[in-house]
């Protein structure tokens, strides 16, 4: 997993609330077990036509969107069921940053253990960074400090400990495992010292 500190981007604003994880990534593209290869089918639904085109007004398809980093998303984001391709298909299409006022308690955990950072804010502040979202103007985020910078302004942000302690060091579930393997060698080692009849055949 890539660590995450900062970033700045120009936001793309999809202002559409309870949008699910059936509507980030659908059912059928979820036969994979990769991690790559879903950005091209994110939001497919409001993306593409039934011919498979390109819908020009969809926020994505729009230049220079198409390349934002930070999606500033509707209430209650990433609802639905626990599909951990969501987080993968936002994270293969570039956004590594997904701001709004609430998120689904499993999508959000998810983000953190793929690379992204979620942060919840007011509705109020979600406004403000929407207008620089319209203006085509650039926001920074900064994890480490848990700021948001636009224009000559601040918002302050709050992130779990452990969960921002992951990001900075890109370290998801395996690699929080790995970092515990000498624990577990000694562990295993004392436990077959003291009964040994547990690792007999």
């Amino acid at each position: 997993m890539k660590k995450f500190n900062s970033l700045k981007s120009i936001p793309a604003y999809l202002p559409i609330a309870n949008i699910d994880t059936d509507m980030i990534i659908p059912k059928q593209f979820l036969k994979t077990i990769k991690r790559t290869g879903l950005g091209k089918n994110l939001f497919f639904e409001m993306r593409y036509d039934d011919q498979g085109k390109k819908i020009n007004n969809f926020i994505l398809n729009k230049d220079p969107f198409d390349k934002s980093k930070i999606l500033i998303a509707g209430k209650n984001f990433g609802c639905g069921s626990s599909r951990e391709h969501a987080p993968w298909a936002l994270l293969d299409f570039g956004i590594t940053c997904v701001i709004s006022s609430s998120f689904a308690d499993i999508f959000y955990n998810n983000c953190f253990k793929n690379g992204i950072l979620p942060i919840i804010l007011e509705e109020s502040k979600i406004k403000e960074l929407s207008e620089y979202a319209k203006r085509e103007e650039e926001i920074s985020i900064d994890l480490n400090e848990e700021k948001i910078g636009y224009g000559n302004s601040e918002i302050n942000f709050k992130v779990d400990t452990f969960k921002k302690k992951c990001l900075l060091e890109g370290l998801d579930d395996i690699s929080l495992s790995l970092n515990k393997s000498d624990k577990i060698q000694n562990f295993e080692k004392n436990l077959k010292e003291k009964r040994p009849w547990i690792f007999n055949d």
